[in-house]
């Protein structure tokens, strides 16, 4: 019995160490950026002792630079008060900048807390400090990424509310000088003014699409159309108006009410 006993305190102590240093910060530095077409501003691969990581920043939140998440696009959309493509082009310029600034050795500091993603390597949180200082600061600071997202207290301060508070001024800051995604459709885009009969998602949207000539990146940037509908909606072109929506398979008259303002 008391053999028993021991051999299980044994086990916990080992469980329990093991979880602390799991909580325990690791700073691995001369990281270099890995190339990968998944990269974009918040979330990228990385390089460091030889082993390859993907990391997604705490705190922040960079657009899109795809449709392949609709409804984040229209989230994203709506905090900068911009529409859904251009959603995508900030997106973009997040992601040159975050490679711009990873063009040289960086530092990474983590905890190895598990940040989900669709790759067969595993993706951490963690905060990176480049030459100019901590990046998510930075692209807050351009207005290239929101202040959203997981939080954690930072290598060496006392709490995670100051973090909070500093990326919120930046963000104020950047939204007062109207850059990256803040500079709103006024100065981006031509688009009419919404009138208000139109729905939310709708006003996203600098103009209306042709229902014949929109392309699958175009049409998946509507809610409630995959890469399956989009192409069912492609295939089944050309079309004699956009009324013609309700005979492609798979659109009923709930789908119909929904998709149809998106087209002209």
């Amino acid at each position: 019995m008391t053999r028993s006993i021991l051999y299980v305190a044994v086990v916990f102590l080992l469980a329990t160490a093991g979880l602390r240093a799991q909580g325990e910060w690791t700073k691995l530095e001369h990281c270099q950026l890995i190339p990968n077409p998944a990269n974009d501003g918040d979330s990228f691969h990385v390089r460091a002792n030889a082993k390859e990581y993907i990391f997604r920043l705490y705190f922040v939140d960079a657009p899109e630079t795809d449709a392949e998440n609709p409804a984040r696009l229209v989230d994203q959309a709506k905090y900068f008060g911009i529409s859904v493509p251009q959603v995508i082009e900030v997106g973009e310029a997040a992601k040159a900048f975050t490679r711009e600034k990873l063009a040289e050795p960086f530092t990474v500091s983590t905890r190895m807390a598990n940040a989900m993603g669709r790759s067969n390597i595993e993706r951490f949180y963690a905060f990176v400090q480049t030459k100019d200082g901590d990046l998510g600061e930075q692209l807050v600071a351009n207005g290239l990424a929101r202040v959203y997202g997981r939080r954690a207290v930072p290598p060496g301060a006392s709490s995670s509310a100051a973090e909070s508070q500093k990326l919120k001024t930046l963000e104020n800051q950047a939204k007062q000088a109207k850059l990256g995604g803040w500079a709103g459709n006024n100065e981006r885009s031509t688009a009419p003014t919404a009138s208000p009969s139109m729905s939310k998602n709708e006003r996203l949207f600098p103009a209306k699409f042709d229902i014949n000539t929109a392309t699958e990146k175009e049409l998946r940037l509507i809610p409630d159309i995959g890469p399956v509908m989009a192409a069912r909606i492609i295939a089944a072109r050309p079309f004699r108006s956009a009324d013609d929506l309700k005979k492609v398979n798979g659109i009923g008259d709930k789908k119909y009410a929904e998709i149809r303002p998106y087209f002209q």
